[in-house]
């Protein structure tokens, strides 16, 4: 199959009116996607083929209580498997909650793994299975390709749509002490299933929505643009943000229609893909100080600074290009007015952050793994500016 007929809108399009249709990511680490609405309760006829017998699915306290974990449980048991639950995923995961979640799936004896809920699901379910199969620390994979063993089976399950983390072989796991956030890749790590089921996206806060949209949106933005983008990873990040830019806002003025949905949905996992293949750059860069010092959630920091960071990158002549291949009008305002059709803010300018702190933020910024893949280069003093005008 080729990179056209893989992607192509039209078939796209074709797919959002389907109750069942399967969509090759060939440009995914290893994944299938199995999408359409109601697709999930098809888990564990798709566990069972995979040759799984004793599941842990790893989700958070939220998505147990909307019912999605005891529908998956259901599923899974009807094909024969044992199931055991996981439900104490943090936001923002960390080495301490890897390190549970291990514990749990230790004393289980599972052989394979779910990933039920947004990207912090996911991530601490693939955090697990580095641990569990190949021993030793986080830290330890720091990187990419450094686990030696055969990973568990995973089949990922987002309930959200933004972090396209169904379609990574990353994990992003903070640790515990530093707050650093460490991207451990290895595509043994990436799910060998990943079910997109636009239904399960009806239940969330307009607040996660509102949060995982704009942080899908950044997603296609920057990795449309980092050093090392590809003819595939822009392919991927077009698509996307044309999903996005329309489904996103769609969603927001009616947040009940399952078609807006499933384009938002398919939007951030097309932007998943993209970023495997590209990386991510200044501006989730940024975020992340402001997400560990302030508590700023994900979406809204990356959000606030990514206007700011397209102005800083239009700077070179093709990234301008490259953006208003992207958007033909302007790009940076088009963020800022998706942001206050959701309510959030456009600067930080509510936190008590004088010069010193952002000095120490820029600092951090500086050190972050995507701030090298930015295609201009962005260093403390690029960063103090870019806080500066975000304030």
């Amino acid at each position: 199959m080729s990179l056209s007929d893989n992607i192509s809108a039209g078939t796209l399009c074709e797919g959002l009116g389907a109750e069942d249709d399967i969509i090759e990511f060939s440009h995914a680490a290893g994944t299938s996607v199995v999408f359409g609405n109601g697709v999930v309760s098809r888990v564990g006829e798709i566990a069972r083929e995979i040759g799984g017998s004793r599941a842990l699915i790893v989700t958070d306290p939220g998505i147990a209580g909307a019912g999605h974990a005891e529908w998956v449980m259901s599923s899974l048991k009807c094909a024969g498997l044992e199931v055991s639950l996981f439900i104490e995923v943090n936001e923002n995961p960390t080495t301490e909650d890897v390190a549970r979640c291990v514990e749990v799936a230790s004393d289980e004896r599972i052989d394979i793994l779910i990933g039920l809920g947004g990207g912090s699901s996911m991530d601490t379910a693939k955090g697990c299975n580095f641990i569990l199969t190949n021993g030793g620390e986080m830290k330890d994979y720091w990187g990419s390709g450094k686990a030696t063993k055969e990973m568990l089976p995973l089949i990922a399950i987002p309930t959200t749509a933004g972090t396209g983390s169904e379609c990574q072989s990353f994990a992003l796991i903070a640790d515990a002490k530093t707050h650093m956030k460490m991207a451990c890749g290895d595509r043994k790590a990436a799910a060998k299933v990943a079910i997109l089921d636009p239904e399960l996206t009806l239940t969330q806060p307009a607040s996660v929505t509102a949060h995982t949209g704009i942080d899908a949106l950044t997603h296609a933005i920057e990795s449309a643009v980092t050093k090392s983008r590809s003819e595939v990873s822009m392919a991927y990040s077009r698509l996307s943000f044309s999903l996005l830019n329309e489904g996103f806002e769609a969603v927001i003025k009616n947040p009940e229609c399952v078609r807006s949905r499933a384009m938002v949905q398919l939007g951030a996992a097309y932007a998943g893909v993209a970023i495997e293949n590209s990386m991510l750059g200044a501006a989730h860069a940024a975020a992340n100080p402001l997400t560990a010092h302030f508590g700023i959630v994900h979406g809204q920091a990356v959000g606030v600074m990514m206007p700011h960071v397209i102005e800083f990158n239009s700077k070179d002549d093709r990234i301008r290009e490259i953006y208003k291949e992207l958007y033909t009008g302007n790009l940076s305002e088009r963020v800022s007015d998706l942001m206050a059709m959701v309510g959030m803010s456009a600067g930080i300018s509510g936190y008590s952050i004088d010069g010193d702190l952002i000095q120490k933020l820029a600092n951090e910024a500086s050190r972050q793994w995507t701030a090298g893949f930015n295609p201009r280069k962005v260093e403390s003093e690029d960063f103090v500016r870019l806080y500066a005008s975000a304030m």
